[in-house]
């Protein structure tokens, strides 16, 4: 079965209409068959973004049930000092928490395919074997 790591902005563009994004993504999720996973850092990222929408966290609730999306959460402490490593690696780029959890979980899954409208900051990411995640958007 085919996986993909799921990123905050495809979550939110999926649930926002207006969102500029929003027919791409649809159009990839709708037709994806596989299973989705992501981490708890992303879910509570993207409940940020669609709090301001009436009934957005409602929709994601339910959005992540439906499509049966495993969250994995990456806060013991070792996962905290793994996460910190790398986005002290890649604070140019910058990186933040949740996208240090996506390249965790890639590692951990052993998963390259990611959802991710982070074009830039996912292209210059690598996991700690040194592999880079394919962007599920840029796929043909």
């Amino acid at each position: 079965m085919i996986t993909w790591l799921l990123d905050t902005g495809p979550l939110v563009a999926y649930l926002s209409a207006g969102d500029p994004a929003h027919a791409e993504v649809a159009a990839r999720l709708d037709r994806f068959s596989g299973q989705l996973v992501t981490t708890s850092a992303v879910v509570t990222e993207a409940m940020h973004f669609v709090a301001r929408a009436a009934g957005g966290p409602r929709l994601l609730a339910e959005f992540l049930e439906a499509s049966g999306t495993d969250v994995y959460d990456f806060c013991r402490p070792a996962d905290l000092r793994a996460g910190v490593i790398l986005m002290e690696t890649y604070d140019d780029v910058p990186m933040d928490f949740a996208d240090a959890t996506l390249l965790l979980l890639a590692e951990g899954l052993q998963v390259d395919d990611l959802l991710t409208l982070d074009r830039r900051g996912f292209a210059a990411f690598r996991t700690r074997p040194g592999r880079p995640l394919n962007l599920v958007l840029d796929l043909a």
